[in-house]
């Protein structure tokens, strides 16, 4: 019999490319391929949503006024020095503890010119328990020699020279100001005012200085000062980093803390707070 022709696949059309096998990349040379998105971690909560309407804000400031009508600085002082001296030795200190140190200091070292020609060492043991008593006796030495050669002894009250001190940042500059010489230039940001403003979605930010120009942009010029006041006694009170209590929160129907679940577990909360 005669044997069947054998057929021939037709060759590839000229200038195209042959497929690529199966199982191989087809992605083409010299380019990397498009990287997969990842799936988001297990177990971490989405970004607070942002509410700053006018009406929500003037509630918050409502509420916390009426929860708080006598908040003030918990810091004990006679005059704007004492003041300043007790917020620089605050810093990673709580204000009971500053409240224990300080009589003992200003009662041998009363004024800046007292402590401005003291080597920081002697400073030291007067505020060893405070924690980084180093660098803060170096800032009080150094605050106290500018006070006295730069201001004629008078705590300045302005930003600008205020921050010119040694160990004075904003957030101490703020509490000067607004609570000794009563000028409501900025916001006080400290730990509470940061995790409970973010608790309540009026920022995202972690930075205390971009929290504060948040701040500063929601808030009335009026209220700068109490709402700092306030939000610290309600950041010591109830809203607390480690297990805060939700259920007798004033605040608990605006709050936007992402996950909630401390109300009802504190325990398991304590790890994973905003």
């Amino acid at each position: 019999m005669p044997r069947k022709p054998t057929l021939k696949r037709p060759p590839a059309a000229a200038g195209r490319k042959p497929e690529p096998a199966r199982g191989k990349s087809s992605a083409t040379p010299g380019r990397k391929p498009a990287a997969r998105r990842q799936p988001a971690a297990a177990g971490r909560p989405p970004a607070a949503p942002l509410e700053t309407g006018a009406a929500r804000v003037r509630r918050i400031l409502e509420i916390l006024a009426r929860t708080y009508p006598g908040a003030t600085c918990a810091l004990r002082h006679e005059n704007a020095w004492q003041l300043l001296v007790a917020t620089i030795l605050s810093a990673q200190c709580t204000d009971q503890r500053v409240n224990l140190v300080t009589p003992g200091l200003f009662a041998k070292y009363p004024q800046p010119q007292d402590l401005a020609m003291l080597a920081p060492e002697a400073i030291e043991p007067e505020i060893r328990s405070t924690g980084f008593y180093r660098n803060k006796a170096r800032a009080i030495a150094g605050a106290a020699r500018q006070i006295v050669e730069r201001h004629a002894g008078q705590v300045p009250r302005t930003m600008a020279a205020l921050t010119a001190l040694p160990g004075v940042a904003r957030k101490t500059a703020n509490v000067v100001l607004g609570t000794w010489f009563h000028e409501a230039v900025g916001v006080v940001v400290d730990t509470h005012v940061q995790r409970v403003t973010r608790r309540l979605g009026l920022t995202r930010e972690l930075d205390p200085e971009k929290t504060e120009a948040d701040l500063m942009r929601l808030l009335p010029r009026a209220e700068w000062i109490s709402f700092a006041h306030r939000l610290i006694w309600h950041g010591r009170q109830l809203c607390t980093a480690r297990a805060p209590r939700c259920k007798q929160c004033p605040l608990e129907t605006l709050c936007r803390a992402p996950d909630k679940t401390w109300s009802s577990q504190p325990a398991a909360r304590a790890k994973t707070a905003v």
